[in-house]
């Protein structure tokens, strides 16, 4: 799937967020931190993020017939 561009709910733009997300998780940091600091407070917004799995890389191997 890929991240929104706007938080389905409330409407606040979270797309530009995911990327460095990701990387920070990936560095060790607790996702609870790092969403604070990169400011999304509401659930909904929060819940986007953390419901998210980046299948992306895994669709990309398959060929269309």
């Amino acid at each position: 799937m890929i991240i929104p561009v706007r938080c389905f709910s409330c409407g606040k733009p979270i797309a530009h967020l995911w990327e460095e997300f990701k990387k920070l998780v990936k560095e060790g940091e607790n996702s609870k931190k790092v969403l604070d600091e990169l400011g999304l407070e509401r659930y909904c917004c929060r819940s986007a993020f953390l419901g998210q799995t980046d299948l992306i890389e895994l669709v990309g191997k398959f060929k269309k017939s």
